[in-house]
């Protein structure tokens, strides 16, 4: 994710840029204390990541004050990263009825629409933000996206590290390798895999990435198949060179968030697989039910700007906290922590070992770090290899960020040992040790 936005949702094959994720970013520890403990300042409990206490205070906001855009479009913004989808809708119209020009107002909406497969709806939401590629690209789309056929699939890995690949079909045509990453958002293809697969774009747009000069296209994918599970009109993108060629040649795509929060998934580090289910309420209740009897608890989960997960987790004793949660992509460590968290939570840091890397599309330099405990839940991992980026902004507000204070980054290493389902039906996480059932 660059800091000019253009790569916010963009980033095809972002795997690369892992080195903290792209829901990561670090509080400032004593004033997430301060709201946790008390405050009932709206907008201090939406940044600490209690986010019932913020609605009912943006709700008291609006009892007293109905034309306060801001109250309106964050108590919509808290719906959304539940997906209470009706809850959303009716503030953020709200917030587009006082202000129909606001291009944040109007980017939530657009999420909160292409999340329901209602594209067409969205169009003139992404008109408004300034995002005349995704209406576009979106108003191109015809029919039903994302149609689910097949109930159930269980794909192979055929490689963890240093990123996991796996088989797709696009088409009908041959299996493809593809990666995936959950801090990426649409299917991305590589270029000549797009062509061969018969896929023309619908809108281009040239841009720069990492000093590069590329073609970003857009355009829908008739089939994709894993394993026993067939999505159709799949909206897809890729990148080329200047010439036309591919970009990357190490695999045929990426999958991203899109792609998964369509199906109930479990990434099965230890097994090595993806298991992917046709998501309906009955396969969630059954999800629930497995984990209740085998002692897992449940997670909360939160999806913000429209591929940002996050969940609770503590870092070096910090007690529970907003994290970005990751699964796929490049990257040795287990956690990432950025600005002061480090030295705030009194974390070891080799400083005299900078790493001179990329991270969100800019040249970054960060260090080593090894707390003396990580956690999600259960999962838990001692004195494990990570890296802090203190130069990172610890908050990173609209347009280019989430606008919550999170401690950190859970990326691909940290969940080898186990499995994570992710329910995007009830919103929650489940993390267990060893190979799925």
């Amino acid at each position: 994710m660059a800091e000019d936005g253009k790569w916010e949702r963009r980033s095809l094959f972002r795997g690369a840029a892992v080195v903290v994720g792209a829901a990561a970013t670090a509080p400032l520890l004593g004033r997430t204390a301060t709201a946790l403990a008390g405050s009932d300042d709206a907008d201090a409990l939406f940044t600490a990541g209690d986010f019932e206490r913020a609605a009912r205070a943006y709700e008291e906001i609006l009892k007293s004050d109905s034309t306060n855009l801001r109250a309106a479009r964050q108590r919509g913004y808290v719906g959304l990263l539940s997906n209470r989808f009706a809850d959303a809708g009716k503030y953020l119209k709200m917030a587009f009825g006082l202000a129909p020009e606001d291009k944040e107002t109007n980017t939530l909406l657009g999420d909160c629409y292409i999340r329901q497969d209602k594209l067409a709806l969205s169009v003139p939401h992404w008109q408004a933000a300034g995002e005349d590629n995704y209406a576009k690209w979106f108003a191109a789309v015809s029919g039903e996206p994302y149609q689910i056929h097949g109930d159930f699939a269980r794909v192979e890995w055929k490689q963890v590290d240093p990123k996991p690949l796996i088989e797709a079909s696009l088409n009908g045509g041959p299996a493809k390798r593809f990666t995936f990453y959950t801090g990426a958002p649409n299917l991305g293809l590589r270029a000549s895999v797009a062509k061969e697969a018969g896929v023309n774009p619908v809108v281009s747009e040239k841009t720069e990435f990492e000093g590069i000069t590329i073609w970003l296209h857009y355009g829908v994918l008739d089939s994709f198949k894993l394993g026993g599970i067939e999505l159709r009109n799949v909206p897809v993108g890729w990148w080329t060179t200047e010439s036309g060629g591919d970009v990357s040649t190490d695999n045929d795509g990426m999958i991203g968030m899109w792609v998964f929060y369509h199906l109930l998934t479990t990434f099965d580090y230890a097994g090595r697989s993806l298991i992917l289910r046709r998501r309906t309420p009955e396969v969630a209740r059954k999800v629930r039910a497995d984990a209740i009897r085998a002692g897992v608890k449940p997670l909360p989960l939160w999806l913000a700007r429209d591929h940002n997960m996050h969940s609770l987790g503590s870092i070096a004793g910090s007690g529970p906290r907003v994290v970005g949660v990751n699964f796929g992509g490049i990257g040795e460590t287990a956690a990432g922590l950025l600005g002061e968290t480090a030295k705030q939570l009194q974390v070891r840091t080799d400083y005299d070992r900078p790493i001179e890397t990329f991270a969100h599309s800019h040249p970054t330099v960060t260090y080593p770090c090894y707390p003396k405990e990580i956690r999600l839940g259960d999962a838990v991992a001692k004195e494990v290899y990570c890296e802090t980026d203190p130069s990172h902004p610890i908050n990173v507000p609209w347009p280019h960020g989430t606008g919550i204070d999170t401690i950190g980054h859970f990326p691909h290493s940290f969940f080898k040992p186990y499995n994570a389902t992710v329910d995007f039906t009830d919103m929650s996480l489940y993390i267990a040790r060893g190979k799925a059932a």
